[in-house]
Formats: C-alpha cells, sequence, structure tokens
C-alpha cells in the first residue's frame, strides 16, 4: 500500500449514561513507547476513574493491535473500543474510554454498548490525514543524465521535488512511492550496469 490514514490531533468525547459518565480520548500514537507514555498520561488525568480502557493500531499496515478491560468483564471494554478504530480505518491511533461509575451497573450488553458508543464517537470526530509511504533514494550520476534521470523518476512516482548536491557529478536525493521502489530499483540496476549510473541505494523508510 502506498499510503495510509492516521488522526491528525488528539479529540475528546464526554457523554453520560445512566449515571456513569464516559470519557473518550482518542490520541495519535505511532510507536510502543508512545503506547506507554499515553496509557499513563491519560490513568493520571483520570486517577479517579473506576476504569481506564484503550485499545490502539499501530503501523503503516494495521499490524499491530492490543486492547485492555481494565477490570471490566471481559470483552466489554477492550474490544469494542478496538472495533471502533477498525471501523474507522485509521491506523497509529489509540482509544481510552475512562468510566466513572454512577451507581447503575449496565450489564454486559449496555457496556458493550456504552464503550463501543463512545469510542465510536470519539473517533468520528478525528480529522483523519493521509500518509504517503516512501522510500528516500540516493543517486550518483553524470551530468549528461540529469533529464533521463527526473524523468523516469516522475513517471515512476517521485514524491515532491529532489534535492541536488552538485560536484564532479551529481548525487541526487528523491523520495520515490513504495508501490514503485521494485520497478525503479530494476531502472537503476540497469543503468548502472551501462555505466549511464555510477551509483545507487536507498536509505530509509518512512
Amino acid at each position: 500500500m502506498d499510503s495510509y490514514l492516521e488522526p491528525a490531533e488528539a479529540v475528546t468525547l464526554e457523554k453520560k449514561i445512566r449515571r456513569s459518565v464516559f470519557i473518550g480520548h482518542l490520541f495519535p500514537c505511532r510507536s510502543l513507547a508512545d503506547v506507554g507514555e499515553i496509557a499513563a498520561r491519560a490513568e493520571g488525568e483520570h486517577r479517579n476513574a473506576n476504569h481506564n480502557c484503550r485499545a490502539y493500531v499501530l503501523g503503516p499496515e494495521a499490524d499491530v493491535e492490543y486492547s485492555s478491560d481494565d477490570g471490566e468483564p471481559a470483552g466489554t471494554a477492550g474490544k469494542p473500543i478496538l472495533s471502533a478504530i477498525r471501523r474507522s480505518g485509521m491506523t497509529n491511533v489509540m482509544v481510552v474510554v475512562s468510566r466513572y461509575f454512577g451507581g447503575i451497573r449496565l450489564g454486559v450488553r449496555g457496556l458493550i454498548d456504552a464503550y463501543g458508543g463512545v469510542a465510536s464517537g470519539v473517533v468520528e470526530l478525528a480529522r483523519p490525514v493521509e500518509r504517503i509511504r516512501s522510500r528516500r533514494l540516493v543517486i550518483c550520476l553524470p551530468y549528461a543524465i540529469i533529464g533521463d534521470i527526473i524523468h523516469m523518476l516522475n513517471v515512476e512516482g517521485m514524491i515532491g521535488v529532489p534535492e541536488w548536491t552538485y560536484g564532479e557529478g551529481i548525487e541526487l536525493r528523491a523520495e520515490v512511492r513504495f508501490s514503485a521502489m521494485s520497478r525503479v530499483a530494476g531502472l537503476l540496476d540497469e543503468l548502472q550496469a551501462r555505466n549511464r549510473v555510477h551509483s545507487w541505494s536507498w536509505i530509509s523508510l518512512n
């Protein structure tokens, strides 16, 4: 996949359901280190809540996920929150729903609906932004082939404007879409074999 969606900023939603107060917080979250920091911050802010239930989905391919019921009956809080995140199509997101018990028990179905509803509501408030997956490319080439290389990169999936360093030859740095990497690598290998490109390499992955 060339792109994925993640939240642009943190958002909050509060709902009162049968005297219990549910506060949903959605946070952009890109790593397990972020998870620990965000969870500690949310639990510190709501240290008097009866439960701080949460779920997160991480990674460009949304392949890391987790949920916690934090003392609520198994499957009544973390899973509904996680389901709301999945339905949003976003990744790199963590949702914490804090519950202040109001004295009326909601039952299993009621808890699922409450946590799922608050999570869905806070997810709907989030503003998703598209992130492009790319890899940075460095090519050392002679001046005579500049036009050919720029044309090739534009056709194959270059993102943005390339950077240049001039000397005896040229060092070009450019961002290439994830899906174009294989094609670009094959073309550059061919050009290098024909001595039209001095060298090339990938240097980072976003």
